[in-house]
């Protein structure tokens, strides 16, 4: 008689079952959706137990009876030819009713989670106007009036919903350990809520999931669970004007004057701090603490090995010369700064308080003095189809095919503009 298995193939088999029960076994991770933090995360793991559930008992029956024929009907030494059958009348029913059955019971919890999160939100939720961009994200809490890039802080306990849009292709707002993905799409507003009740002071990250592009893969964000007391301390801040008020300039002169924005900007002024002080730098409000930053949610991208700046010109960076220098630089056709009359455009992030993040261009870098000024330098370098102008002297701009063209800035300069936008916290 033949021998259905051979040891061989028995030891393969064993070792191939042991590799797939270790590769099953727990572990920490922190971006799987399979966690109970928010009721859309619960209900989605049930549903998906459940469809697990009913997948493996079609599978395990499927498993025995295929191992049943063929033990039972292979073929034998000086057997005879077997009967020649057309059909089993009782046999398809079975096949063909049981599948239904099956599907009926996945069916039904599958569109009852699909009416739920469907519905609208709570009337109390706050709500957060989420827009994609090629490749960044632009947050607004129209209930506070302030705009942020980025960096999406939430309440833990209340319920956030999302009203998704974007500014030209598709993306698809993401973040797995919390709930979602809904795509933003062109000429239409998706809703997406959910309430992060279980997570604590946690941070986590985001993702756009749809492919939108070169940089698809870098458009990211980071986003916050705070208490409700601390949500609104960042929130009263962040609805502030920007406030920079840095000491005596190099020489003895005077104070830099408080820039604030004016109910006109047309006739905004710089209001000078009083002659025998100088204004204190306002409270910068609450900021997820950067030591309580896991390493999943850390940036770790590589700054390109040819993109040189002189770092010693950063400790000379002066904020008073680089806040002049960025308002008459092409910074200020796309950026916004609240506080600064000259800086209101509206193509690029929001950057009235930048300092107060921890990461910059999409959650790629860290948001510190290094990486923002490589960044103003070449942002073309750093993050491949962005659509910044490259700034720094010498620098080859891709989208103007040239380095010349635009007002480019030394590395000096553009350490003082750096010190600049490190007091906007």
């Amino acid at each position: 008689m033949t021998r259905l298995f051979r040891p061989r193939q028995l030891a393969s088999a064993g070792i191939a079952a042991l590799l797939i029960l270790s590769a099953a076994c727990g572990g920490n991770y922190p971006n799987s959706t399979f966690q109970p933090t928010t009721e859309f995360n619960r209900d989605t793991t049930a549903l998906w137990d459940q469809m697990m559930f009913w997948g493996t008992v079609v599978f395990v029956i499927v498993e025995v009876l295929l191992l049943i024929a063929i033990v039972r009907y292979r073929r034998r030494p000086n057997s005879p030819e077997p009967k020649h059958v057309h059909g089993n009348t009782a046999m398809e029913i079975t096949w063909t009713v049981l599948p239904m059955f099956i599907l009926a019971i996945i069916a039904v919890p599958t569109v009852r989670q699909i009416w739920k999160h469907q519905a609208p939100a709570p009337a109390d939720a706050l709500q957060v106007q989420v827009i994609g961009h090629q490749w960044w994200w632009e947050f607004r809490y129209p209930q506070y009036n302030f705009t942020t890039a980025n960096e999406l802080y939430m309440p833990v306990g209340r319920t956030v919903n999302f009203e998704l849009q974007t500014a030209d292709v598709i993306h698809s707002f993401w973040i797995p350990a919390l709930g979602g993905k809904r795509d933003l799409v062109n000429n239409r507003t998706n809703f997406l809520w959910f309430t992060p009740d279980s997570t604590g002071e946690n941070a986590f990250n985001g993702t756009c999931n749809e492919y939108c592009g070169t940089s698809h893969a870098n458009m990211r964000f980071r986003a916050y669970t705070v208490s409700a007391e601390n949500f609104e301390s960042w929130a009263r801040h962040q609805a502030a004007n920007a406030v920079m008020v840095a000491g005596p300039a190099p020489g003895g002169a005077s104070p830099a004057p408080v820039v604030q924005q004016a109910s006109n900007p047309a006739t905004a002024q710089a209001t000078p701090p009083p002659a025998d002080s100088v204004a204190p730098q306002p409270s910068s409000g609450y900021q997820f603490p950067a030591d309580r930053l896991g390493p999943h949610v850390m940036p770790s991208t590589p700054v390109p090995s040819d993109l040189a700046f002189n770092d010693a010109a950063l400790a000379a960076g002066d904020a008073q010369r680089g806040m002049a220098l960025y308002s008459r630089t092409a910074c200020i056709g796309c950026h916004k700064v609240r506080g600064n009359p000259s800086s209101i455009g509206i193509l690029g992030p929001d950057l009235t308080h930048v300092a107060s993040r921890h990461t910059i261009a999409a959650g790629l870098f860290p948001n510190d003095a290094r990486h923002l000024a490589r960044w103003i330098k070449n942002a073309a370098k750093m993050k491949p189809g962005v659509k910044m102008n490259v700034m720094g002297t010498g620098e080859y701009d891709p989208m103007i095919k040239s380095t010349g063209m635009t007002p480019r800035l030394s590395d000096e300069q553009i350490a003082d503009i750096v010190a600049y936008l490190m007091t906007l916290k």
